[in-house]
C-alpha cells in the first residue's frame, strides 16, 4: 500500500503533465481532442481509483501468492527471464479479464467507467474503476504460478504493465507500421473504444495485439469508418462515482422487476446488454441507435464554473499527494476518513458540473465533514507540522468552495464551453 502510494507520487504529475501536453498540442495543431469538462471528469475518476487502490479497498477471489505456493512446480532463477515471463503472463491475464468485462453483464459494471467518455484522449485512460471490489484477475495468472514466477516479481511488473497502457489513448498518432502486428497501438485502441457496429467489442489486448489475432477478436481501424466513442447506453454525467455503479443499479432494478425467478438469477451471467423481455418492454432504457447522429453530453457551463472545477481538481491533487506521502503517519482509521473526504469532494464538484441544482447539498456535507475533522483534531492529519499555517488555507478553501457552490447552483448558465 505504501509502496504503491510512493509510485503514484511520481506517476500522477507525469500523467497530468502528459494530459496537458496533449491538450495544448491539439490546440496548436487545430485539433483539440481534450475538452476541459471531459478532462476534469476523467482526472477526477483517476483520483477516486488510485485512492481506492492505495487504501486497499478490494478483495481478491484467489491471491496470486496462494496460487504460487500451491501450484508452483518450477522455480525460475531471479533473472531478466522471470520478469519477461511475468510481463507476458500479466498481459495474457489482462486480455481475458478485459474480454470477460465486455461480454458478461455482471463484470461490465467494473469497466463501464473506462469507456464512459465520448472522447478519446490520454485523460480518458485514467477513467478507472472503483467498483471492482472483488477481483478475479489472479485466476488468469495460473501459467505464471505454474512456472514459479515469484509474487514479488508480479508486484514489481504489474504497475509497469498498467502504466504502459496509458500512451495509446490518443487520436494524434496514426498507424505505426510493423508495430501494428505486435503491440497495441493507438489505432487498435481507438477501435476498442468505438461504438460503431463494425468495431464494437474488439481489440481487448493491453500490450500485445496478437492475443486478439489468436483468439478471434481483432479488428483493424478502417479509414472510411471514423470511430465514434462512448457507450451505447450513454451515461449522461460527469460524476465518476455515479458512473461506476449505474450498470449495477440497472441490473438490480431489472432483477427486482422481472417476474420470472429464472431471469432474476440469469440476468447477472448473460451476455452484456441482455435484459428480461418483460422488463425491456415496461422499462426501456436510453440507447444510441445511430452512432453517427446523437448528441454528446455537454451541459451548459460558464467559463467561471469550468475554471473553478479545474481549481477544485488541482486542490484535490495536492491533498492526495499529501495523503500518499504520509500513509504510515496518518494511519488507520485516519486514511479512510481522508479517503471519504476525497470521494465527497469529487462527488460534489462533478454534480455541480452536471448542473444539479442540489449540488450545494453535497458541498455542505463535504465541508461539514472536513470542519468536523479540523475541529476535533485541531489539524488536518498532521499537515500543520509540515506546512505551518496550512490549516488556515484549507479553511479558506472550504469556505470559498461552499459559497461558490451555492452561487453556481443558483445560477442559470448561458454559455456552453467545452474547451
Amino acid at each position: 500500500m505504501e509502496a504503491y502510494g510512493q509510485i503514484l507520487l511520481i506517476a500522477m504529475p507525469a500523467f497530468f503533465g502528459l494530459v496537458l501536453f496533449e491538450k495544448f498540442y491539439g490546440i496548436w495543431k487545430g485539433n483539440d481532442t481534450v475538452p476541459l469538462n471531459d478532462m476534469i471528469a476523467s482526472l477526477s475518476s483517476g483520483i477516486t481509483n488510485v485512492t481506492k487502490d492505495v487504501l486497499g479497498l478490494s478483495l481478491a477471489v484467489i491471491s496470486y501468492q496462494w496460487l504460487h505456493s500451491k501450484l508452483g512446480f518450477f522455480q525460475i532463477e531471479d533473472s531478466w527471464l522471470v520478469y519477461l515471463i511475468a510481463f507476458f503472463a500479466l498481459d495474457f491475464a489482462g486480455y481475458w479479464t478485459h474480454r470477460i468485462a465486455h461480454e458478461y453483464n455482471l463484470f461490465w459494471n467494473n469497466h463501464i467507467i473506462h469507456h464512459s467518455s465520448e472522447e478519446f484522449n490520454l485523460a480518458c485512460a485514467l477513467r478507472q474503476s472503483i467498483s471492482s471490489i472483488v477481483k478475479i484477475f489472479a485466476i488468469f495468472l495460473l501459467p505464471a504460478a505454474l512456472l514459479g514466477v515469484p509474487p514479488e516479481v508480479i508486484a514489481i511488473v504489474a504497475p509497469l504493465h498498467l502504466f504502459a497502457q496509458f500512451w495509446y489513448h490518443t487520436r494524434h498518432i496514426g498507424k505505426m507500421g510493423f508495430l501494428e502486428k505486435i503491440i497495441v497501438t493507438p489505432s487498435h485502441h481507438r477501435v476498442h473504444h468505438a461504438i460503431n457496429p463494425e468495431y464494437l467489442d474488439k481489440n481487448y489486448g493491453q500490450i500485445f495485439i496478437f492475443w486478439d489475432k489468436w483468439f478471434g477478436t481483432y479488428q483493424e481501424e478502417q479509414d472510411d469508418i471514423p470511430a465514434v466513442y462512448g457507450v451505447t447506453r450513454p451515461v449522461r454525467t460527469w460524476n465518476p462515482i455515479k458512473i461506476n455503479f449505474m450498470h449495477l443499479w440497472l441490473l438490480i432494478k431489472d432483477a427486482w422487476r422481472t417476474e420470472k425467478w429464472s431471469d432474476k438469477l440469469k440476468i447477472w451471467f448473460m451476455p452484456l446488454g441482455w435484459r428480461p423481455d418483460d422488463v425491456t418492454e415496461k422499462y426501456p432504457v436510453d440507447k444510441i441507435e445511430d452512432v453517427y447522429h446523437f448528441e454528446k453530453y455537454n451541459p451548459e457551463l460558464s467559463k467561471g464554473l469550468l475554471i473553478w472545477s479545474f481549481g477544485q481538481l488541482i486542490v484535490l491533487l495536492l491533498l492526495i499527494s499529501y495523503l500518499f506521502s504520509n500513509l504510515a503517519a496518518i494511519g488507520s482509521p485516519g486514511i479512510f476518513y481522508y479517503g471519504a473526504f476525497i470521494f465527497l469532494t469529487v462527488y460534489s464538484y462533478t454534480e455541480l458540473m452536471d448542473r444539479n441544482p442540489n449540488a450545494w447539498a453535497w458541498e455542505l456535507l463535504k465541508s461539514a465533514f472536513a470542519f468536523y475533522i479540523l475541529l476535533s483534531s485541531g489539524d488536518w492529519f498532521g499537515l500543520n507540522s509540515y506546512l505551518p499555517g496550512a490549516v488556515y488555507f484549507l479553511v479558506f478553501y472550504l469556505a470559498l468552495s461552499f459559497i461558490l457552490s451555492i452561487w453556481f447552483s443558483s445560477k442559470k448558465e448561458s454559455m456552453v464551453i467545452a474547451n
